[in-house]
């Protein structure tokens, strides 16, 4: 026998299909009674539902979900929408797994797709195509399934159900490469798994826990780069042709990239989307936002490159391996430290990338890390998509950013610390318009820094009014506004860095390589006149 053993499904950056029909209502959850959202009318005894507003993927609030049960069958959080006979529907949702040991199912007239409950601290979509049989009423919504190691409390927050009603434009149009999965399963259907990975290694989206001899349309969309994508089954035999006529094809365009249903275990097929890497990647991605300036400018942008694809802190690891080593200064392959990287010289340590990671450190040289430019401690620590967002976050050295703690960037006029490729901790210089403690880094990477500042100032401008209370550090660099965003002198630091230190071919690359990680870029390494164009005056 075969025994069904449920599996994790995280559909990432789905295209979804907006209809007159199958609108649900208050889809993000803006709308509460108490601690009822408005519209969601079935909600089990096995869960607990609140606002919240501080993990949400979109606009002001998010569900809190608190369940508290192993019984599955009390854990259903539904409501009832209209369906039309032979219109596809593509119903999804956002979902974030805090401790990883309770699954959400997506319902849609039946359970269908999982989460992946082990990627926790971060937004994952969770899918599902469907086409109704007849035109009437369904139910749509969640369950929610206790994995190993439910402790009988766990929080499950849910965001931006699709397609929403009164959305017009569909929020999840894509625009970079739609591309679709059609997928027939054998007898066994539990058995088939799928994923798509990145050129880092990152999957970028995944399905299983399929229903058997039935078939299944999961749209996609990927940004430009190289993919793989791989299909499993877990007994051995493939998906045709012993248990079943099972097939799977997956097309972008008129273009077939992976096709088959006879293999073993496992098969994987390679395919390249779009022109590759510099300019030609771009495409028309900045083209809504030509001929503005000001905040609305950066408004523009905030549009083009929010809901990024969230990926795993872990998979920061393998990014740098791929896409952070030194092929720049001493060209040796070496892991590219903003904190150790010597421009007027031989680099005094370097690291391998894989070996040398941190760990524990006692001083330079011990190891890398994950750098944080913009500290975590002031957007509220390691919360996602934020702490993960590859713009911001660098390789350097262990001791060297423990040193840097989240003191703000600056310039130094007496260094308390000196590192070896000299950046400096220290009290402000005198004119700079901050007398406390900054960090300064090597004029090598200030346009770096300064570029990433601008990116976060962008990418988080629905959030980043409320951080600058975080700590004094944040205090010192933020103003509370969502516009300017941060203190007249940092900004004017900021511009000044920018200015001297102009964009090098290493963010070019590594700007290339953010968007196959994490599927958006970073506007100011492509045009860097426009830090000018918003904070310039």
């Amino acid at each position: 026998m075969r025994p069904f053993t449920p599996q994790a499904v995280g559909v990432a950056a789905a295209l979804l299909t907006s209809n007159a029909f199958a609108n649900i209502q208050n889809a993000g959850f803006e709308t509460w009674n108490g601690n009822q959202p408005s519209s969601w009318t079935t909600i089990d005894s096995g869960i607990s539902v609140s606002q919240s507003t501080s993990i949400v993927y979109e606009q002001a609030a998010s569900a809190k979900i608190i369940v508290n049960t192993g019984s599955q069958s009390s854990t259903d959080f539904r409501q009832t929408i209209d369906v039309q006979a032979g219109q596809q529907i593509d119903i999804a949702t956002w979902v974030y797994h805090t401790e990883g040991s309770v699954a959400a199912r997506l319902y849609v007239d039946g359970y269908h797709n999982y989460s992946d409950h082990t990627l926790t601290g971060q937004w994952q979509k969770l899918s599902y195509a469907y086409t109704p049989g007849t035109t009437g009423q369904i139910e749509v919504g969640l369950r929610f399934y206790d994995q190993a190691g439910f402790d009988g409390s766990e929080v499950v927050y849910v965001d931006n159900f699709n397609p929403a009603a009164g959305a017009g434009e569909d929020p999840g149009a894509c625009s970079s490469n739609a591309g679709n999965l059609t997928l027939t399963t054998d007898s066994y259907g539990a058995e088939t798994s799928w994923s798509i990975t990145d050129g880092s290694g990152s999957t970028v989206a995944s399905g299983a826990g399929y229903a058997s001899s039935s078939t299944t349309q999961e749209s996609q969309c990927l940004a430009d780069g190289s993919y793989t994508f791989t299909i499993s089954d877990e007994y051995g035999d493939g998906i045709c042709c012993n248990y079943g006529n099972g097939s799977y094809e997956l097309s972008f365009g008129s273009t077939t990239v992976a096709s088959g249903g006879q293999f073993g275990s496992a098969e994987s097929t390679n395919f390249t989307l779009g022109s590759g890497s510099g300019e030609g990647s771009q495409g028309g991605y900045y083209d809504s936002a030509q001929g503005k300036t000001g905040y609305a400018l950066k408004t523009a942008l905030y549009d083009i490159i929010k809901n990024h694809s969230s990926q795993s802190y872990s998979s920061i690891w393998n990014f740098y391996i791929s896409y952070g080593l030194d092929t720049y200064g001493e060209n040796d392959s070496s892991i590219y430290d903003i904190y150790s990287e010597n421009a007027n010289g031989s680099d005094p340590y370097t690291y391998a990338g894989g070996s040398d990671q941190c760990g524990t450190y006692q001083s330079e040289g011990d190891c890398y890390n994950r750098e944080h430019t913009f500290p975590k401690s002031w957007f509220g620590g390691a919360i996602s998509p934020m702490n993960t967002d590859i713009h911001h976050v660098f390789a350097s050295d262990g001791y060297v950013n423990g040193r840097r703690s989240s003191y703000p960037y600056g310039e130094v006029g007496s260094a308390s610390y000196t590192s070896a490729n000299g950046s400096k901790l220290g009290s402000a210089k005198s004119g700079l318009g901050y007398s406390g403690t900054v960090f300064e880094p090597i004029d090598t990477f200030k346009g770096d820094m300064a570029r990433a500042y601008f990116y976060m100032a962008t990418r988080y401008e629905n959030q980043i009014a409320g951080w600058e209370n975080s700590n004094s550090s944040s205090d010192a660099a933020l103003n509370g506004t969502s516009g300017q965003v941060f203190e007249p002198w940092f900004i004017a630091m900021l511009l000044q860095w920018h200015k001297q230190d102009p964009v090098s071919q290493f963010e070019i690359d590594r700007n290339d390589a953010a968007q196959g990680f994490q599927s958006n870029r970073n506007p100011f390494i492509d045009n860097p006149q426009w830090a000018g164009d918003i904070w310039g005056n």
